[in-house]
C-alpha cells in the first residue's frame, strides 16, 4: 500500500510512464524469448539465418540509441516516445503475418527501431518530469520493468499454446494500447528551438570525458544484469535438472522488488553520497556469483524433489543479491546520467549510455558464454564449472572499484544540484 501512495504522489504522466514500461517489458518478453525457436522450429530456418533475424533487431537498436536520445532533445521525448511505440506495434504484428525472410527482417528493423525511439525517451521524459525525486521514479520504473520481464514469459508460454502467431499480435495489441495511452495522457508542451547542431552536440557529449569514463565503468552493470537471462537461469536448471527452475529466478527478483525497491532507495538516498550505494550496488552483484559456483561443480543434478530443491537455494540466492544489488544501485546510476551534461543534452546522453551499455552487454555475453562452453566441456564436477561465475564476480569487483575511483577523484557530478528543466514534447 505504501508503495502504491507513492506511485499517486507523482504527476500522471510518471504514472503513465510506470505502466507504459510495465506494458513494454511485457509485450517485449512474451515474444522475443520465443521467437529463435519459432523461426528455426516452426519455420525450418537455418541456425546462421535465425541469428541473422535476431542480430539485426539488436544491432537496429543499439546502433540507433544516439538518434533516439537526440530526437527526444530536438523533437520533444512525447512524440518520440508515441512513434516509437506506433512503431514497435507495426513490427511486432509482421512477426505475426509474416514467415518470409524480407518480412522478418523488416520486422526485426522495425522493432529495434522502436527501442531505440522510446528507450532514451522515456527515461529522459522521467528524469525531467520528476525533477528532485529521479532516484525514486527511476526505482519505481525498475520495479515495473522487473514486473513486466516475469509476466511477459509466463503469458508468452500460455499463448504459444495456440500458436506463435497469437503471442506476436498480442505483443503487437499491448504496443497499440500503449501507443493511443501515451497519446491520450502525456502533456504536450513545446518544444525550445535547438541552438546548436546535432553534430556539435554529440561532439559536446562525445567530448565529456567523466561521463565517457562513468559509461565505461557501468558496462559491468550491464553486463550482470544480462545473466538473469544467461548464465543464472542456466545455473538454476543445471544444478536442479529441471527446466522450470529458470522461472524461480525472475519470480525471486520480482518478489523483492515489490516489497523492498522504493522503501530501500528512498532510505539510501538519504544516507551517504550516490557514488557510494552504487559501488556497494555493484559489489553485491559481484558477490551474487558466489553462491552458485558452490553447486556449479557439484555434479549431475539429483534425483529427488528435495536434493533438487536443495541444490536450487544458492543459485536462488544468488538470483536475489543480483536483484538487490541492482536495486541498490540502478537508481541512482539513471539520477546520474544527465546530471553529466546541460538539461538540453539529456536524451543524448541517455542515448549515449544505452549504446555503450548494449555494446558491453553483447561483448560481455559472448565472453560469459564462451566461459559456459569451456565449463560444459569440462563437466559439472571439474574447477573449469567456476569460470563463467568466477568472470562475473570479477567484472562486478572491477566496475565497483571504478565507481568508487571516479568519486575518490571527483569525476561524478552531485545529482542533489543537478538542474533541471520543463518536459518537452
Amino acid at each position: 500500500m505504501k508503495t502504491w501512495h507513492e506511485i499517486r504522489a507523482f504527476p500522471l504522466a510518471v504514472r503513465l510512464l510506470l505502466v507504459n514500461q510495465l506494458g513494454v517489458n511485457t509485450g517485449f518478453y512474451l515474444l522475443i524469448p520465443y521467437l529463435a525457436t519459432h523461426l528455426g522450429d516452426h519455420l525450418g530456418m537455418s541456425a546462421a539465418v535465425v541469428g541473422v533475424v535476431l542480430g539485426v533487431r539488436n544491432l537496429s537498436q543499439q546502433g540507433l540509441f544516439l538518434l533516439g536520445g537526440s530526437a527526444a532533445d530536438r523533437l520533444g521525448a512525447r512524440g518520440v516516445i508515441i512513434t516509437g511505440c506506433a512503431i514497435r506495434t507495426a513490427g511486432f504484428a509482421l512477426f505475426a503475418l509474416g514467415d518470409r525472410l524480407p518480412v522478418l527482417l523488416a520486422a526485426s528493423v522495425l522493432s529495434g527501431v522502436a527501442g531505440a525511439l522510446f528507450n532514451p525517451a522515456v527515461r529522459t521524459y522521467l528524469s525531467q518530469e520528476a525533477g528532485e525525486r529521479r532516484a525514486e521514479a527511476f526505482a519505481l520504473f525498475n520495479l515495473f520493468a522487473t514486473t513486466g520481464a516475469l509476466l511477459g514469459p509466463l503469458l508468452g508460454s500460455l499463448l504459444l499454446l495456440v500458436d506463435f502467431r497469437a503471442s506476436a499480435l498480442t505483443a503487437a495489441g499491448i504496443f497499440a494500447l500503449l501507443t493511443v495511452a501515451q497519446a491520450l495522457v502525456l502533456p504536450t508542451r513545446k518544444t525550445a528551438p535547438a541552438r546548436t547542431r546535432v553534430l556539435t552536440d554529440w561532439r559536446e557529449a562525445a567530448g565529456n570525458r567523466p561521463f565517457l569514463t562513468f559509461a565505461l565503468v557501468m558496462t559491468g552493470m550491464f553486463t550482470l544484469e544480462n545473466q538473469l537471462y544467461l548464465l543464472l537461469p542456466h545455473g538454476a536448471r543445471q544444478a536442479t535438472g529441471w527446466d522450470g527452475a529458470a522461472g524461480l529466478v525472475f519470480l525471486v527478483g520480482t518478489l523483492a522488488g515489490l516489497t523492498v525497491q522504493l522503501p530501500l532507495t528512498r532510505a539510501l538516498k538519504a544516507r551517504g553520497s550516490r557514488a557510494r550505494w552504487m559501488a556497494a550496488g555493484l559489489a553485491l552483484m559481484a558477490l551474487a556469483f558466489v553462491p552458485p559456483a558452490v553447486v556449479a561443480g557439484a555434479g549431475p543434478p539429483p534425483d529427488g524433489p528435495v536434493q533438487a530443491a536443495l541444490r536450487a537455494l544458492p543459485v536462488l540466492a544468488g538470483a536475489l543479491l543480483l536483484h538487490l544489488g541492482i536495486m541498490i544501485a540502478q537508481p541512482f546510476v539513471m539520477e546520474m546520467v544527465p546530471s553529466f551534461g546541460r538539461p538540453g543534452l539529456t536524451g543524448t546522453y541517455f542515448g549515449i549510455f544505452y549504446a555503450a551499455s548494449g555494446i558491453a552487454a553483447a561483448l560481455g555475453n559472448t565472453g560469459i558464454g564462451w566461459a559456459m562452453d569451456l565449463a560444459g566441456r569440462a563437466g559439472a564436477g571439474s574447477a573449469a564449472a567456476l569460470l563463467p561465475w568466477l568472470c562475473c564476480l570479477l567484472l562486478g569487483l572491477a566496475s565497483a572499484y571504478g565507481v568508487a575511483r571516479l568519486h575518490r577523484t571527483g569525476a561524478l557530478p552531485d545529482t542533489r544540484q543537478a538542474p533541471t528543466e520543463p518536459v518537452t514534447a
